[in-house]
Formats: structure tokens, C-alpha cells, sequence
């Protein structure tokens, strides 16, 4: 089928409303021409900031020529033989690299699928597995993805887990230390151990899973006393506890991966995706050697998991954050970015707070700056208003009143002036 040469965007749009289920949200009514770097074009030649970088994808942004290069050679060697028939060394490599990369001062294994949903899904099996439990607690706010046992982690109803119960069992939701919205660290240990005391013995709970910073929940990062506290709770009662990095992982908050920075806290299991292989669809499982080998032979992999032209770009990943040192940059960016925001919020009572780890940053919008009432309806038209003004932005939360930034962090300093100066008009124009 021949591409339409002058498609625009409106046009498009009534054909994807015609062939696409409603369900299959979209954030801006934009079609894609090419992008690079931190910067997109549409199918109308509109040039866009891209402060989404595809859901936190795109660390190193769009193309990056590394990448490129690696994916191009891979092609010319083979581009699928499913791993568990036959093997290719650079799924080795990866493993070994990302084994190493992972904290922790004992042996590791890890293992690739093909989405963030899947890791999760693999970390909570192995989990099962190695402790022969069932039980496992997750995080009112968190976010674990779309299939079944995904939505059923999830602490977050509307829009992910609206109409499509019954949910797996034996799945229990704490709340997450939130200062801003009153629940104390104090607070979500306490609420650990109610589930202990009216829902399930600590014997039978099989995993505590939460992500450093939670992702679609609002850009809450997790304290460190907290996360510490619940790696005693977890060495108390034989717990595994995961640390899903999905969002978080490849460099975003300034070290590899966010748990690096729980002083010591170690997890058990980690869950990798978005960012790992800079846009082709890969995942990785990382965790204690013992317990990622409880799984018996075929327990575990996908027809499709660890594909080569992934690994490829993975592999890619790594060297070019070696390379171009994208972890200090990581935390340069996001000491601009807070800055700049802090100034947006010194002259809009609407921002509540500014926060975030690293280049993981936020802002979260109320009516006269009051955590009692959050603004969506804010929300969404300074992001409607972004984007009119050649700006990518994504909300989130559990009130849809956050603005995330999740820039490539391969952006200049001048582009993301820009697009912080674009973002202060929005909100003026926005009425905030």
C-alpha cells in the first residue's frame, strides 16, 4: 500500500479513529515524520521539542548514529533464531554487562523479554518460584504494566485496570511514603504491616515490588529510610524485594540504575526496559544468581525475547553512555531542568512542587499552590498549550496533575532552554 504523499495530521487521525480501537489512548493528535536527537517533525514539517522522549525511551535519544550503526550491522547478520534454540554471544554479553552494572556484591543472572510488562511479570514468577509463595505487595500509585498480573499490581484504577477485572489473587497494595499528600514514611511502613496483620502472613508473601521513583503514580521518589526499611522487613520474613526500573532504569536519575542510590539497600530482583536498548523493544530480569535460577529449564523466555537487532542496540546503549559520560550529564540536565523549574514556580502559585531524581523531574499543579486540590483540568491545557507552541510534554499522577520531563539526555543546553521557555508560556497562557 502506497503512502498518501501529503497526509496531514487531522487526516490521519480520522483514519486511525476508523481503524484503531478507542482504547489505544493518544497523548497529542500528531503523526511523525522523522525525528533526531531531542527533536521531531510532523507530517506538516512542524518541528517539536520532545520533552516525553517516547515515555522515557529515548535516553539517548531519537537515532542516535551509535545505535544506528549497531542495528545496521546486526541486520546483516541475522535478525531472529528465538535465543532458546539457538544462541547468538551477544545476549551473553549484554547479561554479563548488565550483571555487572547491577549493585550488589554477589553473583547475578539476568535474562531479556521483550516489554517492561513481561519483566515484571518474569521477576514476580521468579519470585514465586524461589520462595514457593504466593503473596506479593506492590504500592498504591505504582505502575507495572498492562497485562493481567501488570494491572493487578498497578496501584492505579483509572485508566489501567477500569472494566477489565477480575485481577490475580493474592495481590496486596500499600501506600507510598508521600509527603507532599501527607502519608509519612512512618505512615506506609505502618501500612506494610497491617497487611501483615489483616490480610496475609509475612510467610506467605512471596515479593514486595516498587519502583525508586514511581512513574505514571506522579514522579514520587521513594526515601531512602523507607526503601531500607523495607529491605529489613524483607530479610526479617524471606521476602524477595524488586525494583522495577523500568522507567527509572539506563541512566535517568543520574546513576544506571536508580537503586544505586538506596545507600546500600539492595534489591533482590531488577526489572529493566524503556531506555535500555534506545527504542527497540527489549527488557531485562537481573537479579541473585540463587534466585533467578529457581525457575526449572523452560520456565522462563519468549519466541521473541532478547531479539538480536535489540541486544545489538543495547550493547550500543552502553557504550555510548561510556562513551559520552551520559550519566553526568544525566545530572547536570536535571540540575538545570530543577532550576529552571524552580523559576516557573516562583512566578506560577499554580506549581506545587518541583521534584524529581536526576533527569526524572516534575512539576505538580493545584489551585493556589494547596496539595488538597489538584489541578487536571490545569494540567491539560498547559499541555495542550505546550504543544501548540512546538512542545512534547506528558502528564501523570494519581490526580492527572503532573507534568513529567523525560528529555533525551543527549539534549543541548539550548534546546532545553527553549523548551523550558515554551513551557513558562504555556503555563501564562494557560491561566496558571
Amino acid at each position: 500500500m502506497q503512502r498518501e504523499p501529503h497526509a496531514n495530521n487531522a487526516a490521519l487521525m480520522a483514519r486511525r479513529r476508523a481503524a484503531l480501537p478507542a482504547g489505544l489512548g493518544q497523548a497529542h493528535e500528531i503523526f511523525v515524520e522523522r525525528a533526531s536527537n531531542a527533536e521531531v517533525w510532523d507530517v506538516e514539517g512542524r518541528r517539536y521539542i520532545d520533552f516525553a522522549g517516547g515515555i522515557a525511551v529515548l535516553n539517548t535519544g531519537h537515532r542516535h548514529p551509535a545505535l544506528v550503526a549497531a542495528v545496521n550491522e546486526q541486520l546483516g547478520r541475522y535478525t531472529h533464531t528465538c535465543f532458546q534454540v539457538l544462541a547468538y554471544e551477544p545476549y551473553v554479553e549484554l547479561a554479563e554487562r548488565l550483571n555487572a552494572m547491577a549493585p550488589g556484591n554477589f553473583a547475578k543472572k539476568s535474562f531479556f523479554m521483550t516489554t517492561g510488562a513481561e519483566a515484571v511479570e518474569n521477576a514476580i514468577k521468579i519470585a514465586r518460584a524461589y520462595t514457593r509463595r504466593a503473596a506479593v505487595i506492590a504500592f498504591g500509585g505504582g505502575f507495572h504494566g498492562r497485562t493481567m498480573m501488570g494491572m493487578a499490581l498497578t496501584g492505579k484504577v483509572a485508566p489501567y485496570k477500569t472494566g477489565f477485572g477480575p485481577f490475580p489473587a493474592e495481590i496486596y497494595h500499600a501506600r507510598f511514603p508521600n509527603a507532599l499528600h501527607g502519608v509519612s514514611v512512618a505512615d506506609a511502613l505502618a501500612s506494610v504491616e497491617a497487611i501483615f496483620k489483616y490480610d496475609v502472613e509475612p510467610e506467605r508473601v512471596a515479593a514486595i515490588i516498587l519502583e525508586p521513583v514511581q512513574g505514571e503514580g506522579g514522579f514520587y521518589v521513594a526515601p531512602v529510610e523507607f526503601v531500607k526499611a523495607l529491605r529489613a522487613l524483607c530479610d526479617k520474613h524471606g521476602i524477595v524485594l524488586v525494583a522495577d526500573e523500568v522507567q527509572t532504569g539506563a541512566g535517568r536519575t543520574g546513576t544506571w540504575l536508580a537503586c544505586e542510590q538506596w545507600d546500600g539497600a539492595v534489591p533482590d530482583i531488577v526489572t529493566m526496559a524503556k531506555s535500555l536498548a534506545g527504542g527497540l523493544p527489549l527488557s531485562a530480569i537481573i537479579g541473585r544468581a540463587e534466585i533467578m535460577d529457581a525457575p526449572g529449564p523452560g520456565g522462563l523466555g519468549g519466541t521473541y525475547a532478547g531479539n538480536p537487532l535489540a541486544v545489538a542496540s543495547a550493547l550500543a546503549v552502553i557504550e555510548t553512555f561510556e562513551r559520552e559520560k551520559l550519566l553526568d550529564r544525566s545530572r547536570a540536565l536535571g540540575a538545570r531542568l530543577g532550576g529552571g523549574l524552580q523559576a516557573l514556580a516562583a512566578r506560577h502559585r499554580s506549581i506545587g512542587e518541583v521534584r524529581g531524581l536526576g533527569a526524572m523531574v516534575a512539576i505538580e499543579l493545584m489551585r493556589d499552590g494547596d496539595p488538597h486540590q489538584p489541578d487536571a483540568d490545569l494540567t491539560r491545557r498547559v499541555v495542550a498549550e505546550a504543544a501548540r507552541r512546538g512542545l512534547v510534554l506528558l502528564s501523570c499522577g494519581v490526580y492527572a496533575n503532573v507534568i513529567r520531563i523525560l528529555v533525551p539526555l543527549t539534549a543541548s543546553d539550548a534546546l532545553l532552554d527553549e523548551g523550558l521557555a515554551i513551557l513558562g508560556e504555556s503555563l501564562a497562557a494557560a491561566g496558571a
